[in-house]
C-alpha cells in the first residue's frame, strides 16, 4: 500500500471519528448551540472531504466544472445550507471510502520495472595497450576489444575474436537452452557468459545495442498504455450539469413564474441536490471490482487495478508466450533410442556418467532421469572429463572413452548418427567406435495448457497466437499439441513487439488484446498490450512488474477464468449502475414535486445504496 493512501485512510479515519463524536454529542446535548454543532460538523467535512472540496475548485480554474468532484462539493454544500448536516458530512464519508477502495485497486496497477535493470551492464573490460581496463559499457567504441569472464554479462554487442563458449539467452530470446558460440559468431549484450573466457570485437555503441534497445522499448510501450476511464467520470460529465441545471430551474422558475415562497423553493432545490448524490454508484461499483479483484486473488490471479479487470470482459485476442507460458521451461528425457546392439539403461547410463560433471540443463535432465531409475553417479569410475565447444563432451569411464553430444560430434569420431526428425535437444552417445543410440530432451508441455487453449476458443477468442524465440520445429510441434492455431517464431523481443502492433491494427475498436509471458524478454509486450500476463510462481521480476495481472499459480488456464470473473463482475457492475439510476430518477422526481421529504429521500438514497453494496459484495464470491 502506498503511503499516500495510507495517509488518505487515516485521514478519513480521523475524520469518520470527528464525524461519530458531532453526531453523538448533538443527540447527547439537544440544546447544543447551533453555530458549534455547525462548526463540529464542518470540521469532519473538512477533514474527510477537504481535498475533494480542493480539487473540484482547482478543476473549474482550469474549466472542468461538471465532474464527481464538483457534484460532491455542490450537493454536500447544498445539505448544509439546508441544514442537514450528518447527511453532508455522512455523503461525503460514503464516498471517500469509495474511493479508498478504488485507489487501492489502481494502486496496484503499475509499478517502475527495477527488476530490468538487472540486464544493464554496469562495467565493461575493455583491452586496451595489451591491458584490461574495467569502464562504464557507454565509454568502449565500436571497434574496440572486450574481455567476458565466466559468470559475466556480456555488455556490448560484437563479434567472438577469440574463446569459445556457452552463453544463457534467456533474458533476450526467452529460451532455457544455453547457446554453443565460437570465434566468428557474433554475440548480443544482456548474456550471460557461462563458461569459457571470450574475447568479443565490439561492433555497436552502447546507445543502439539489444540491452539498451529493450530497456527503451519497454519504456515506449509503457507510455502507450491506455488507462481505462473510470464509468463514475464519464457518467458525471452528463449527469452532473443536468441536475444541477434542474436544481437552478427548480429554485427560481416556479417562484418566478407562480409567485411562491421563494425558501420553499430554494429548500426543495437543494434537497433535490442533495438526493441527486450518486452514493449508491460511487460506492458500489469501486466496491464491485474490489470485490472481483479479491475473488480473483483467492483463485491465485493478481489483477493490478479495475481498469484491467474490466478490459478482460472485452478480450477478443489473446497471444502467449511458449517457453514457462505454455511450457513448463524445465527440461526432461522424453525418449531413448537405442541403436542396434544396444539398450535403453546403457544408453543413458553412458551419457549421464559423461555429463555428469556440467551444470548445462540438457546435463542435469540426463541425471535427474537416470537418478529416477534408482541409479546415482559413482565418480571414481570417471576420469578424464573434456568439453568440446560446440560439440558435446568426451569423458572415460571404466576405461572406454564416451562422447556425448550433437551429429557433428559423432561424425567428428568417424560415426554415422541415426537419421532424427525429433523435436527437442537430441544427445547422440557413442562408447569408443560404437555408436549407442540417441537421447530426445524437451521441455515438458504444462498439464492445463491444452484446457487453456481449449478455453480460449470457447471464450469466442477470435485469434489465439503463440510468439516464441524457439526454433521454427519445436513451435509448430508445441503449437500442433496444443491446438494453437496461429504460431510465429525464433523471435527477439523487438520482433514480438511488432507482431503485436500488427494484431492490435486489426482488433476492433472496443477488443482488448491480452498478451501471456514470463520473461524480462516479455516485459516490453507485456507492457504495450492492452493487458498483459505474467506467469508469477516462475516468472521474472520485470515481467510480473511489467504486466497488469499475475497468474501466481502459473497456470495458463487461470486467464480463462480471469475473464469469467471479469464478465461476472462487470454484469453486476451494469446491475448497479441501472438499479440506482433508475430509483435515483423515481425519488428525484418525486422530491422535484414536493412528495418526497428530504429524510424520506435520504431513506430512499441510503438503501438504494445498501442493496447495490451487498449485490456488489457477490463479486467476491
Amino acid at each position: 500500500m502506498s503511503k499516500k493512501l495510507k495517509k488518505r485512510i487515516r485521514r478519513v479515519g480521523i475524520g469518520a471519528a470527528v464525524y461519530a463524536a458531532a453526531v453523538l454529542l448533538s443527540h447527547l446535548i439537544p440544546q447544543m448551540n447551533g453555530y458549534a454543532e455547525l462548526a463540529l460538523f464542518l470540521a469532519a467535512y473538512f477533514v474527510i472531504g477537504g481535498d475533494v472540496v480542493k480539487n473540484a475548485v482547482k478543476n473549474i480554474g482550469h474549466g472542468q466544472i461538471f465532474d464527481e468532484n464538483f457534484l460532491m462539493m455542490i450537493a454536500t454544500v447544498g445539505a448544509f445550507f439546508v441544514g442537514d448536516y450528518p447527511e453532508a458530512v455522512a455523503v461525503m464519508l460514503f464516498y471517500q471510502v469509495g474511493e479508498c477502495f478504488q485507489s487501492y485497486a489502481v494502486n496496484k496497477s503499475r509499478k517502475s520495472i527495477t527488476a530490468l535493470m538487472d540486464i544493464r551492464p554496469d562495467s565493461a573490460n575493455v583491452i586496451r595497450n595489451g591491458e584490461t581496463t574495467e569502464v562504464g559499457p557507454e565509454e568502449v567504441e565500436i571497434g574496440e576489444t572486450i574481455l567476458i569472464k565466466p559468470g559475466e554479462r556480456i555488455p556490448l554487442d560484437g563479434v567472438i575474436r577469440k574463446g569459445s563458449s556457452s552463453l544463457d539467452t534467456m533474458a533476450l530470446t526467452g529460451e532455457s537452452i544455453p547457446r554453443d558460440v565460437e570465434e566468428g559468431e557474433s554475440v548480443i549484450s544482456g548474456c550471460v557468459n557461462l563458461s569459457g573466457v571470450l574475447e568479443v570485437e565490439v561492433n555497436k555503441e552502447f546507445g543502439e545495442s539489444t540491452v539498451a534497445k529493450i530497456l527503451d522499448l519497454v519504456e515506449n510501450a509503457s507510455s502507450k498504455k491506455s488507462e481505462a476511464e473510470h464509468f463514475i467520470t464519464r457518467f458525471a460529465r452528463y449527469y452532473t450539469p443536468i441536475v444541477v441545471g434542474c436544481a437552478a430551474l427548480l429554485a427560481l422558475i416556479p417562484p418566478l413564474a407562480a409567485g411562491g415562497n421563494w425558501s420553499d423553493w430554494i429548500y426543495r432545490a437543494l434537497s433535490f441536490l442533495v438526493i441527486s448524490c450518486p452514493c449508491a454508484l460511487v460506492i458500489s461499483i469501486p466496491l464491485s471490482f474490489f470485490g472481483g479483484l479479491g475473488g480473483a486473488s483467492k483463485e491465485g490471479i493478481l489483477i493490478k487495478g479495475s481498469n484491467y479487470l474490466e478490459a478482460l470482459a472485452d478480450a477478443e485476442m489473446v497471444v502467449m508466450d511458449k517457453t514457462g507460458t505454455l511450457t513448463k521451461g524445465i527440461f526432461a528425457v522424453n525418449k531413448l533410442v537405442p541403436a542396434e546392439g544396444a539398450d535403453e539403461r546403457e544408453l543413458l547410463e553412458k551419457a549421464a556418467y559423461a555429463e555428469s560433471y556440467s551444470n548445462h540443463p540438457i546435463s542435469l535432465s540426463l541425471l535427474k532421469a537416470y537418478r529416477n531409475r534408482g541409479k546415482e553417479i559413482d565418480a571414481a569410475r570417471l576420469k578424464d572429463v573434456e568439453e568440446i565447444a560446440g560439440h558435446g563432451v568426451c569423458a572415460v569411464l571404466d576405461g572406454t572413452h564416451i562422447y556425448a553430444g550433437n551429429d557433428k560430434l559423432m561424425r567428428r569420431q568417424g560415426l554415422q548418427p541415426m537419421e532424427t526428425t525429433e523435436t527437442g535437444t537430441v544427445v547422440h552417445v557413442a562408447e569408443d567406435e560404437k555408436y549407442l543410440g540417441y537421447i530426445v530432451i524437451a521441455d515438458e508441455v504444462k498439464d492445463d495448457a491444452k484446457a487453456a487453449v481449449n478455453g480460449f476458443k470457447a471464450a469466442g477468442m477470435k485469434k489465439i497466437v503463440m510468439l516464441t524465440g524457439d526454433r521454427k520445429r519445436t513451435a509448430d510441434n508445441i503449437a500442433k499439441q496444443l491446438g494453437v492455431p496461429e504460431v510465429y517464431s525464433e523471435l527477439l523481443p523487438g520482433d514480438k513487439v511488432d507482431q503485436v502492433e500488427k494484431l492490435m491494427a486489426s482488433k476492433s475498436e472496443k477488443g482488448r488484446l491480452i498478451f501471456v509471458g514470463d520473461g524480462i524478454n516479455d516485459a516490453p509486450v507485456l507492457a504495450r498490450a492492452d493487458i498483459g500476463v505474467a506467469m508469477g510462481g516462475l516468472g521474472s521480476d520485470a515481467a510480473i512488474e511489467a504486466a497488469d495481472v499475475v497468474i501466481m499459480t502459473d497456470e495458463p488456464s487461470k486467464i480463462v477464468q480471469a475473464i469469467r470473473i471479469s464478465k461476472k463482475t462487470l454484469g453486476i457492475v451494469k446491475q448497479n449502475i441501472v438499479f440506482a439510476i433508475g430509483v435515483k430518477v423515481l425519488v428525484l422526481l418525486l422530491a422535484a414535486v414536493g412528495m418526497a421529504s428530504m429524510w424520506a429521500a435520504v431513506f430512499a438514497d441510503v438503501g438504494v445504496a445498501v442493496i447495490a453494496i451487498l449485490n456488489a459484495m457477490r463479486a467476491m464470491r
